[in-house]
């Protein structure tokens, strides 16, 4: 009688490196950049945004504009102005609020001197020669 035996001679693989867990943390979403983007009596252009916002918590002075997703933004160049105001609310009570408006810049004009001539010998003199 006859047996026949099969030898077998796969190989395995052994894992060389612990394998990594899964995890539901280590995500984070962007930064939207909110905040005051021109500060007061500073210049800023028509178009320029000065703040960018979510809800109400600047609000619309003079010559600013709210944009859809709550930015406010200059209408008229100028210079950008903070200030508080007490405001009574529709229960009667009153908050502070703070404003944002747009000033139009007051230019000062200055007095243009004249040049200065330049002797023979290469100085400055100051007189006014006819």
């Amino acid at each position: 009688m006859l047996i026949f035996v099969a030898a077998r001679t796969s190989q395995t693989n052994m894992a060389h490196r612990k394998a990594g867990g899964s995890t539901q943390l280590g995500r984070d979403s962007i930064s939207k950049r909110l905040g005051v983007k021109i500060f007061g009596d500073q210049k800023v252009q028509a178009g320029n945004i000065i703040i960018r916002q979510r809800g109400s918590k600047w609000r619309l002075g003079k010559n600013v504009r709210r944009g859809e997703d709550d930015t406010l933004y200059s209408v008229i160049d100028g210079m950008v102005k903070f200030t508080k105001k007490k405001i009574t609310t529709f229960t009667g009570k009153l908050e502070e609020k703070r404003f944002v408006s747009v000033v139009e810049a007051v230019t000062i004009e200055r007095k243009v001197r004249a040049p200065r001539a330049k002797t023979k010998a290469g100085k400055i003199s100051n007189a006014k020669k006819k």
